[in-house]
């Protein structure tokens, strides 16, 4: 007679990260609403030529800096360009430029810190004191100096902003390297042969993912605040390009005289998408991380 064990009703089913995410969102209505936002944002700036009403740069004098109408939802700039269409198609470059540099800056950092935290030495003291040079500039501060440099344009903002947040990711993948060089799977990793490129990449950096994840999302939010306020110094996206720091640069010229909607509403739409992404980042930090998991 073959005896069964009973199943451990103690033990509560392992949920899946998906269905844990979820889970937390609806007890966070604040990230919710800011996972709802960034998403708005993406969706605007895939379908911008739906749902832009006007051709984001044909101009009408005859309705110049019109205040929010009817026809025009958040008004008309100098030009008469209507000023929602120009902030969905700016929508498309405050995305997508910080999302490449983001994704350069992440794979340049990782790879370098990677290998610098697990071999150590004179190689990691090398490398750390190129970081420290480059940290010991504040970050906005060496991001002009770059863009007068090279001369705008988009493939230029993209390597400003990258520069500016390979420091970042190589001394977060350094540490986690530090951390998980030395622990069991490590060791039996080299036990059996492997070499030390198959371990820093195959067997290391994915158990160094979920901290990486969190600060690419915050590198979105501070990309972002980082090119628009290049394109308000007159160092970035120049016209006639949509970019809601120039947007908000051409806007303030005309406070003093009563236009608001034209600084306003490129600005707040700066400072919903980086607080979206700060939100997101943050909640995705307490869900990746095990020390977290339990205190909310």
């Amino acid at each position: 007679m073959t005896l069964t064990s009973a199943p451990d009703l103690a033990t509560p089913p392992v949920r899946r990260p998906f269905r844990q995410g979820m889970a937390r969102l609806r007890r966070d209505p604040v990230s919710l609403g800011a996972l709802i936002i960034i998403l708005a944002m993406v969706l605007a700036a895939v379908f911008a030529p739906w749902a832009a009403p006007y051709d984001p740069n044909a101009t009408d004098i005859s309705v110049a800096l019109e205040a929010s109408s009817w026809a025009h939802l958040l008004g008309t700039d100098v030009y008469g360009r209507d000023q929602l269409s120009r902030i969905i198609y700016a929508a498309r470059i405050d995305l997508l430029i910080p999302a490449a540099a983001t994704a350069i800056a992440l794979i340049i950092g990782c790879a370098i810190g990677a290998v610098a935290g697990y071999r150590g030495g004179w190689l990691d003291h090398i490398v750390m004191r190129c970081v420290e040079a480059v940290m010991a500039f504040p970050a906005l501060v060496l991001a002009m100096g770059l863009a007068a440099a090279l001369g705008s344009g988009l493939g230029n903002l993209v390597i400003v902003i990258a520069v500016t947040q390979v420091p970042t990711y190589l001394r977060l993948i350094r540490g986690e390297m530090l951390r998980v060089r030395d622990m069991e799977y490590a060791e039996a990793a080299r036990t059996v042969g492997n070499g030390d490129g198959r371990i820093i990449f195959v067997h290391l950096l994915p158990n160094c993912i979920p901290p990486i994840i969190v600060q690419a999302t915050l590198s979105l939010g501070y990309g972002l605040l980082t090119m628009a306020t290049l394109s308000f110094l007159g160092l970035g996206v120049r016209p006639p390009d949509s970019e809601w720091g120039e947007m908000t640069a051409e806007g303030a010229s005309q406070i003093v005289t009563g236009e608001w909607w034209l600084f306003v509403f490129p600005g707040l739409a700066i400072i919903f998408t980086v607080l979206a992404f700060n939100l997101v980042g943050d909640a995705l930090r307490d869900l990746l991380d095990p020390r977290m998991r339990g205190v909310k």
